[in-house]
């Protein structure tokens, strides 16, 4: 049954609801003042989750609650205490009358943040959604991690060549840093882990195909870093394949935009993005390119009063970002803190400048690449400070333990106990869940 919820208490705080509680989201609720503002989080998961580790949870380096942390414990923290987190997946905003509504319920606010995030771009090929494998969820990453193991479960016992071939064969579609990193993480698998627990497998069976619509892998990152990244792949037995557009997925073979094909069970597509929707009512006011929202230097959606947006769904557009700001953590990050301070003190005389701390991927063990302005790393000092930086980020010092512990385990022995196929009973269906 649909409740709304009210916040016409006489004398009460104006009404902060959040939309989403990713890094641009909790930041905003950690920076907030709560004397002032009462703040609400909504958000179809209970949890706040790393989308940069979703891809170990794939390759089964970590397990999903590593890199998770609950709300309810996170609002008990000092930062965040005050504030109020709501399950629900947003279906429609109502601009005229102030509301949200999910599934469940209709909350009024007085300011809004849609901080939602994104989700999978497909470009519009027919049914691709149906039949590749994502990893913009953790729910997705660990349906990802369940395939790839059924693929060399069920390569150790077939007799079939051709089956065989469909069944070790991965593509990742896809040569930005999700990319680059699942593929590098198969590529170990294919190295070092399938001699070891499979034997009935060579991994000379095994492929591995990264395949870049451009001329270079992580595009977004220096040329060095897409030229580092190309031979660190190639070290850990992955076929690279750039300047290749897929067309289509249909019946297990992928074609190509030269219409040359090749036949496997899965793919996994990181080969874009766009940004979470929902039903608008009440405005005319509709997001721009990649279904973002576009906002002026203070994150204040135009055209719409008292709505903001940040992180990865919206679009700031600058001289230096003509395109907008990239989509990474720390641009969501810095927007939610500058938001924050200027919701704070009632003057927005603080304007949203991106200061870039960096950009880097890892392509395995002793593997990554490091650009902070006009340094670049690569190797193991890239990779050292890529799990430093990584393992900063986390949220709580038990998960902070547990993957520094995972790391260490895996980094000596070439094992994880993690190699789980871990699948969900289908019954009873809930309506509300997503795929």
């Amino acid at each position: 049954m649909s409740s709304t919820a009210s916040t016409s208490t006489p004398g009460r705080r104006p009404r902060l609801l959040i939309i989403g509680g990713g890094f641009a989201g909790l930041n905003l609720a950690k920076t907030i003042d709560k004397r002032s503002w009462d703040v609400t989080i909504i958000d179809r998961h209970n949890y706040h989750s790393f989308p940069p580790l979703f891809y170990q949870v794939a390759s089964s380096g970590l397990e999903s609650s590593d890199i998770c942390f609950p709300f309810r414990r996170e609002i008990r923290s000092r930062k965040v205490k005050g504030a109020d987190y709501r399950f629900g997946d947003v279906r429609s905003v109502d601009f005229a009358r102030k509301e949200v509504s999910t599934q469940f319920e209709t909350i009024p606010y007085d300011a809004l943040v849609i901080a939602a995030g994104t989700t999978n771009n497909f470009f519009n090929i027919p049914d691709l959604h149906k039949h590749v494998f994502t990893l913009k969820s953790v729910s997705q990453a660990i349906r990802c991690r369940n395939e790839v193991l059924d693929r060399l479960e069920r390569a150790s016992i077939s007799r079939d060549p051709a089956e065989r071939a469909r069944l070790l064969t991965f593509v990742v579609v896809g040569g930005g840093p999700t990319g680059v990193e699942i593929a590098g993480a198969l590529g170990e698998m294919k190295r070092y882990v399938i001699p070891r627990e499979y034997p009935a497998i060579s991994r000379d069976d095994v492929r591995v195909i990264l395949v870049e619509g451009t001329d270079t892998l992580l595009r977004t990152m220096s040329p060095r870093s897409g030229k580092d990244a190309l031979k660190a792949l190639g070290q850990l037995m992955v076929e690279v394949r750039l300047g290749k557009s897929m067309k289509t997925y249909d019946r297990g073979v992928v074609t190509f935009s030269d219409d040359t094909t090749i036949e496997t069970e899965t793919v996994i597509w990181t080969a874009g993005v766009t940004g979470e929707s929902f039903e608008i009512k009440g405005s005319d006011v509709a997001p721009g390119p990649g279904n973002r929202w576009i906002v002026d230097e203070f994150n204040r959606v135009q055209g719409l009063s008292d709505v903001y947006a940040l992180g990865d769904i919206s679009l700031h557009i600058s001289e230096k970002y003509p395109k907008g700001c990239p989509q990474l953590a720390q641009v969501a990050i810095q927007q939610a803190r500058t938001l924050g301070r200027n919701l704070n003190s009632g003057r927005f005389d603080k304007p949203f400048k991106y200061r870039d701390m960096g950009s880097m991927a890892t392509i395995g063990r002793n593997r990554a690449v490091v650009d902070i302005g006009r340094t670049h790393l690569s190797g193991w000092l890239a990779w050292v400070a890529w799990m430093a930086v990584h393992l900063m980020s986390l949220l709580g010092m038990r998960n902070k333990a547990v993957v520094l512990i995972n790391w260490v385990v895996s980094y000596f022995t070439f094992s994880a106990g993690l190699r789980l196929m871990l699948r969900p009973s289908k019954y009873p269906v809930r309506s509300y869940w997503e795929d």
